[in-house]
């Protein structure tokens, strides 16, 4: 009887007549090379004498834990003194919406003010770090330039550089750590709040690497003084599932792994899942009615999408929560075949990639992939074989730069 009463509650779910108020859980590991990493964080050892005695700001948010709990509450518990925590985009308890500016607060637990550093204030300011000896930086990546974790490091290690202060690193893998794809972003005119780096799509890199990246690239006036804890028993190769949502619409394993291929939707007038439980992992519009048989309806849902494209309209699309991703991430690529196909099933074409925006000639696709080459070969034809290959030059140069600043093996053995 129980087992029935939880399929019907399932299949009501599936068919939008219930709504559900709760988030999923993300998977558990399961992958058996998992229970060998050890995080950065994890390994207390090899950093708590550092901090003992310093008075620390923390970078973290609702992925910064340390076993069972959260950054925060480990380290007092362990006699650490936290004057300040930074928080980035979706807050320090991880529950605003994307690109909602969050205010700053005092947390309620523990009375320790909390700075929003997504918003009005991307950096912390001179006042912000006086009292602070030491900034210690944990938050789990996911690997992507559009995803914006690293823009909020490079921020914080401009701060850091300039105000003398030494930044500590716990390293965390990255879940699409072996996948660098994508073109590379090389004109001042894309960069914005969801890319400032002159990187792929995908970059394949840690935060512990990104902020090697960071200074030996020049991306800084002055180099910010780091220290990382690696992360043990890890390589790029290896699969990782994330125990933590990383932000509220990576709510799954299979939406954190489709991100680098599914975000490029954000720039056009297919829905990519925002205003369901299913974010990141199924496609949709209500022009596409026809062309697809399924189907769904986003609406607002506080906290993760509060204004969703086609809000209230049936989207007719993909479903990709059963898909086998084991090929793109053995390949070490993107999938760049859905926004091909559902650009040449929409009727209007004319408005399926986003408007520009002013007199900059930008459109918010153009912003998430870097470049106008991209959407112009799409409009043409061009097929998929022509345009990867027209990615290869800038691929290969950013490859060969990574390569230096990596502090893991590509793969087993290598």
């Amino acid at each position: 009887m129980i087992r029935l009463t939880f399929t019907l509650i399932f299949l009501l779910l599936e068919a939008g007549l219930i709504k559900s108020t709760a988030q999923p859980i993300a998977p558990r590991p399961t992958s058996a090379n998992q229970s060998a990493i050890i995080t950065g964080a994890n390994q207390t050892e090899k950093y708590l004498p550092y901090l003992k005695g310093k008075r620390i700001g923390l970078v973290a948010n609702q992925t910064s834990i340390i076993g069972d709990k959260s950054s925060v509450d480990s380290l007092l518990s362990l006699g650490i003194k936290i004057v300040k925590v930074f928080g980035p985009e979706h807050g320090f308890r991880g529950k605003a919406s994307n690109g909602a500016v969050v205010a700053n607060e005092v947390d309620a637990k523990t009375g320790i003010p909390i700075i929003s550093l997504y918003g009005r204030n991307e950096k912390p300011t001179k006042a912000q770090l006086e009292n602070i000896d030491l900034m210690v930086f944990d938050i789990q990546d996911v690997g992507c330039r559009y995803y914006t974790n690293i823009n909020t490091l490079q921020y914080v290690m401009e701060a850091c550089a300039e105000n003398n202060k030494e930044l500590l690193i716990l390293d965390r893998p990255n879940p699409n750590g072996n996948i660098v794809d994508g073109p590379v972003m090389t004109e001042d005119k894309y960069k914005s709040a969801i890319g400032i780096h002159y990187i792929p799509m995908a970059h394949g890199m840690t935060i512990g690497e990104f902020a090697a990246y960071l200074n030996g690239e020049g991306y800084l006036k002055k180099p910010c003084k780091i220290k990382i804890i690696p992360v043990a028993g890890y390589n790029h190769g290896m699969n990782y599932e994330l125990t933590v949502h990383p932000s509220p619409n990576l709510n799954t394993q299979q939406a954190v792994l489709l991100f680098p291929s599914l975000c490029m939707f954000e720039g056009t007038a297919i829905n990519e899942g925002r205003g369901t439980y299913m974010p990141f992992t199924i496609l949709g519009a209500p022009a596409l009615k026809g062309k697809y048989s399924f189907s769904y309806k986003p609406v607002s849902i506080p906290g993760m999408s509060e204004r969703p494209n086609h809000r209230d309209t049936t989207c007719y699309g993909i479903d990709l929560r059963k898909y086998d991703i084991s090929e793109l991430r053995k390949a070490g690529k993107i999938n760049l075949s859905w926004v091909i196909e559902l650009y040449k099933a929409y009727p209007d074409k004319a408005h399926f990639f986003g408007a520009e925006r002013g007199n900059t000639g930008v459109s918010p696709f153009d912003l998430r992939i870097g470049t106008d080459s991209l959407r112009k070969q799409i409009i043409a034809g061009v097929p998929e074989s022509e345009i990867r290959k027209s990615w290869e030059p800038g691929l290969q140069q950013f490859k060969s730069i990574r390569k230096k600043y990596l502090l893991y093996p590509e793969s087993g053995g290598k």
